[in-house]
């Protein structure tokens, strides 16, 4: 890994990192694309819409987070792996490790949603729309993904069992999941669509609205950031106080007032790394003082993510087991499923 941070150093010198981000987390998203039209085209295979049989690529359960938190439970009281979502699962427990090691480098480099939101940011900043939240308003509203968090750990976690995990992973419902989420953003409700284009028009006024506010995956990664070997380090010497890390800072973090920055609002995406005029100013640092080149974290996430993809393919831990013609049986009954209720 140092020696592909080394090697992507040459390439992009501090000063591109944003570049980087975009590169990288532009990648992510385009296969993740590639992967919706791929399953399109299984979808329709299997409502007889076409004649082409196109495989079912197993990316797409990295949609379905709430299955693979069932997974995660049953896997830790049964060892035995998810097989109707593996893929589900393998993504979740990438994101879960890379937030552990990396800080929450799955959401800044990793997830589409937050290239989505990291163009709607650029966007915002360059039509000078974009306003920051009094210190109170914004402790207020990180309280809500939490609580979001809270809620789907205490139904799964704490008070689903493991026959009522295993009846609902077994459920006509979930294995038609992934359809489910195809037609949520193929044909989404006027409801859902209003809401996404309030979310949209927000945050190009608050930067990453989603993310910083809402989203209970970031909130669970940013747990494990509070206990990972990274951190950004300013060197309180150097600093001129110029504040352009805070404005480049995607969660607000108030960096330019803090000795090192240990906030769990941090995606390790760099971009104070990147916006510091100061040489070494900024500087990523491992443990409690080890100093590591900054293009250690992506490479380290990117790493991380295909390593957890490779191990699960090659121990059988990808591909579902639930054959084509079952899940083209659920897929045309797909509008009178009902969500099972324990």
């Amino acid at each position: 890994m140092a020696t592909l941070a080394n090697s992507m150093g040459k390439l992009f010198p501090p000063r591109r990192l944003g570049r980087l981000r975009l590169l990288v987390q532009g990648s992510f998203f385009l296969y993740t694309l590639f992967i919706g039209l791929r399953f399109t085209l299984f979808y329709q295979w299997s409502l007889g819409q076409s004649e082409h049989y196109v495989a079912r690529p197993p990316g797409v359960e990295g949609f379905l987070p709430i299955s693979a938190l069932l997974g995660l439970k049953s896997l830790a009281l049964t060892g035995l792996y998810d097989h109707i979502h593996p893929a589900g699962l393998t993504i979740f427990l990438a994101a879960l490790l890379i937030g552990l090691l990396m800080r929450k480098g799955f959401c800044g480099w990793i997830c589409p949603v937050g290239f989505v939101s990291n163009l709607v940011e650029r966007a915002g900043r360059w039509l000078k729309l974009q306003r920051r939240l009094p210190a109170w308003i914004a402790w207020e509203l990180h309280g809500v993904k939490y609580l979001l968090l809270a809620f789907f750990c205490y139904i799964i976690l704490w008070r689903m069992t493991l026959p009522q995990i295993t009846a609902f992973q077994s459920a006509p419902y979930n294995l038609a999941a992934d359809a489910k989420m195809l037609l949520f953003f193929l044909a989404p409700s006027r409801l859902v669509t209003v809401v996404m284009l309030c979310l949209v028009a927000t945050s190009f006024v608050i930067p990453n609205f989603w993310c910083r506010f809402l989203c209970p995956y970031g909130a669970l990664l940013g747990l494990l950031a509070l206990i990972g070997p990274l951190k950004i380090q300013r060197d309180t010497a150097t600093c001129i106080n110029c504040q352009r890390c805070e404005r480049a800072c995607p969660g607000a973090i108030r960096i330019a007032s803090k000795p090192r920055v240990l906030a769990n609002e941090c995606v390790g995406c760099l971009e104070c790394v990147a916006a510091c005029p100061v040489p070494n100013c900024l500087t990523l640092r491992a443990g409690l003082s080890h100093k590591v080149s900054p293009l250690l974290l992506p490479a380290t996430v990117i790493t991380l993510f295909l390593l957890c993809f490779v191990v699960a393919l090659a121990t059988g831990h990808w591909h579902s087991s639930v054959p084509p013609a079952e899940l083209s049986k659920h897929y045309s009954q797909i509008n009178n499923l009902p969500h099972p209720s324990y």
